[in-house]
C-alpha cells in the first residue's frame, strides 16, 4: 500500500508549525501581526515582511531555549534522613564542582588592617573592601584582577558602590568622600558628618547616610545636592538597610526599635519595637514582603513587613553582627566566628508553618570575628568580612542564574556600561516617588482629578470676558458685536472667539423666533407692519 502523497505530509507539517509557533506566542509574543496584505507600497510590505519574520523565529528560539532556563536551583540535597547538609565543607563543595565555580571559592587574609567591610556593584562583578583602618581595594574577583588600592590613613566606617563600578562612596572619620575607579577623590560630602552607615538607592541616584548625631541624610549623586536631612529623635543608630522593593531605609537603634523613613516625611513612617535590645543588622528581601533583623537580645527575628508582625523568632548563641538575604531567598546570619546560611524561612512564614528545625549550610568557627556579609549576585556565591580579611564561600543554589542585560549585565563591555549609565540617568525617579506602596505611581486620583477640574472651570468662568457679556446690552452696537469686531481683525481664531461667536448666533436665532411668533399673532393683515429680519 502506498504511504501519504508528499501534499498530505507537507500540510501536517504546516499545521505542527503553526501549532508550536501559536503555544511559543503565548509566552514570548510580541502582540498581534502586522496585516502586511492590506499594504499596498511594495518595498514596504516587503520590509515589513521580513521584520514579523524575525519576531517569529525570536519567538521560536526563546521557545526553544526554555529547557535552559531551570526554575528550580540547585540546592544541597541529603541523602537520608540522617544527613545534615550544613556538615558539608568548603573543600567537599570545591571538589565536587566544576574548575571555574571552584575558583569562586577563595580567601583574602589581611590581617594588620581590619575587620573589613565589603560591597558587590549591581551586576556582582566589581568587589569593594574597606578596612577599619583606612585601607580601600577594589578588584574584578573573578579575575583576580587589582582594580585600585590606597591607604587614607584614618578611620573607614562603610563603603558602598554607586550606580556602577566606576565610583564609589566611603563614610570616613568625619565625612563621606566620593572616589572614582583609579581612587582619586573626587567630591567631599561635608554635609554628612561622622557618618556610620551608607546605602545607596540605584533607581533614584541617592546616596543615604546615618550618623552619630542620628540624622539621616540623602544627597543626589547626579547633581550633587542635598535632598533631605530628616532627625530620627533616638539617638546614634545601630544599623541601615534599604527596602530593595520601594526604597525604604530601615534605622536600626539602641533602645530596640526599627523606623521606616523616606525623604518626603520629617518624621518616621512606621515604628516597630523589634528587639529588645540595640538592633545589630537587618535586612529585606527582594520582593519587599519580610525583614530578618539581629539584635543584642541573641534573637533573630523574622518579620512580615506587609502587616508588620513578627512571623518566627530563632535563637542565636551570640547576638548576630550581619545579616544578608539571596535572591533565592537564602538568609547568612553572622554570630561571634560563625556563619548559618537558612533555608526557607519565608516559606515557613507564607504557609504559617513551624521553625525550620536547622540551618541549610554554617562556616566558621576559626578565631575570625565577622563583621560584614554580601550575597554576590547571580552567583551562588557569599563575600563574608572578618577582622582577619575576606573570604568568599559557595553556597549552592542561593544566586538568580537568569539576568536581565538591560538591568544589571554581568558580562557588560565598556560601551555597554556607558550606554546603560546614560539610559539609568534619563530615567531616574525623582525622590518625591519613594513610599511604602510604590504601585501609586501611574495610579489616577479620579475624586482629586474631578474636583481641579471644576474648579478651573470656576476660575475661568470667572475670567472670561464671553461669560460677563452675556447680560449685557443687545443691538447693532452691543458690547458681544464690539468684542467680535476687535478680535476679527487678526486671522487667529481661538477659543473665546468661537465661543463668541457661537453666543452671537443663538441671540440672533432666539430673535427671529420672537419676530415670527409676533407675526403669527398680528394675522396676515397686520403682520406686514410688524419689524422686519435682521
Amino acid at each position: 500500500m502506498a504511504g501519504p502523497g508528499p501534499t498530505a505530509v507537507s500540510r501536517s507539517d504546516d499545521r505542527e508549525a503553526k501549532k508550536r509557533l501559536a503555544e511559543a506566542q503565548k509566552t514570548y509574543g510580541r502582540g498581534k501581526a502586522i496585516p502586511t496584505k492590506s499594504v499596498r507600497d511594495k518595498k514596504l510590505r516587503s520590509n515589513l515582511k521580513a521584520v514579523e519574520a524575525k519576531y517569529k523565529d525570536a519567538t521560536l528560539k526563546a521557545k526553544d531555549a526554555e529547557i535552559l532556563l531551570e526554575h528550580d536551583p540547585g540546592f544541597l540535597e541529603p541523602e537520608n534522613e540522617l544527613e545534615r547538609t550544613y556538615k558539608v565543607r568548603q573543600d567537599e563543595i570545591q571538589e565536587n564542582v566544576g574548575i571555574e565555580t571552584a575558583k569562586k571559592g577563595f580567601e583574602l587574609s589581611l590581617d594588620e588592617l581590619g575587620p573589613y567591610r565589603a560591597d558587590y556593584t549591581r551586576n556582582g562583578r566589581n568587589l569593594l573592601l574597606a578596612g577599619r583602618k583606612g585601607h580601600i581595594a577594589t578588584m574584578d574577583w573573578r579575575a583576580g584582577k587589582l582594580g585600585c588600592e590606597i591607604q587614607l590613613g584614618e578611620t573607614v566606617r562603610d563603603a558602598r558602590w554607586l550606580h556602577n563600578n566606576q565610583f564609589f562612596a566611603v563614610a570616613q572619620k568625619k565625612y563621606v568622600y566620593i572616589y572614582d575607579h583609579s581612587g582619586a577623590e573626587l567630591h567631599c560630602l561635608s554635609r554628612h558628618v561622622e557618618p556610620l552607615f551608607l546605602e545607596f538607592l540605584p533607581y533614584h541616584f541617592l546616596l543615604a547616610s546615618a550618623h552619630m548625631s542620628g540624622f539621616l541624610k540623602y544627597t543626589d549623586t547626579s547633581t550633587g545636592q542635598m535632598v533631605a536631612e530628616l532627625p530620627t529623635r533616638l539617638g546614634c543608630p545601630t544599623s541601615l538597610c534599604q527596602n530593595p522593593w520601594n526604597a525604604i531605609l530601615h534605622t536600626g537603634h539602641q533602645n530596640g526599635t526599627v523606623t521606616l523613613w523616606s525623604p518626603n516625611s520629617q518624621t518616621a513612617l512606621v515604628k516597630a519595637l523589634v528587639h529588645r535590645g540595640p538592633v545589630r543588622s537587618m535586612a529585606v528581601d527582594r520582593q519587599g514582603r519580610y525583614m530578618v533583623s539581629t539584635g543584642q537580645d541573641m534573637k533573630m527575628s523574622v518579620w512580615d513587613i506587609r502587616m508588620f508582625r513578627e512571623v518566627h523568632s530563632y535563637s542565636c548563641y551570640q547576638p548576630g553582627s550581619s545579616v544578608a538575604i539571596s535572591d533565592r531567598g537564602l538568609t547568612a546570619v553572622g554570630w561571634g566566628t560563625q556563619v548559618s546560611v537558612w533555608k526557607g524561612l519565608f516559606d515557613a512564614a507564607q504557609a504559617d508553618q513551624g521553625k525550620v528545625k536547622s540551618p541549610y549550610m554554617s562556616w566558621g568557627g576559626d578565631g575570625q570575628r565577622i563583621e560584614n556579609m554580601r550575597w554576590c549576585p547571580f552567583e551562588d556565591v557569599l563575600g563574608v568580612t572578618h577582622d582577619k580579611g575576606f573570604s568568599s564561600l559557595l553556597v549552592p543554589g542561593a544566586g538568580e542564574p537568569n539576568f536581565d542585560a538591560l538591568e544589571a549585565n554581568p558580562y557588560e563591555n565598556t560601551r555597554q556600561r556607558q550606554e546603560g549609565e546614560v539610559r539609568s540617568l534619563l530615567n531616574k525617579l525623582q525622590p518625591e516617588m519613594i513610599s511604602l506602596d510604590p504601585t501609586f505611581i501611574g495610579r489616577l486620583d479620579t475624586i482629586s482629578n474631578q474636583k481641579r477640574q471644576e474648579e478651573r472651570d470656576l476660575d475661568r468662568r470667572a475670567e472670561d470676558p464671553i461669560e460677563k457679556m452675556k447680560n449685557r446690552g443687545r443691538g447693532r452696537n452691543s458690547a458681544l458685536r464690539k468684542y467680535l469686531r476687535k478680535k476679527g481683525r487678526g486671522n487667529v481664531i481661538d477659543e473665546r472667539r468661537l465661543k463668541a461667536e457661537a453666543l452671537r448666533k443663538e441671540r440672533s436665532s432666539r430673535a427671529k423666533e420672537k419676530l415670527r411668533a409676533e407675526r403669527e399673532e398680528l394675522g396676515p393683515a397686520l403682520g406686514r407692519f410688524a419689524k422686519k429680519e435682521m
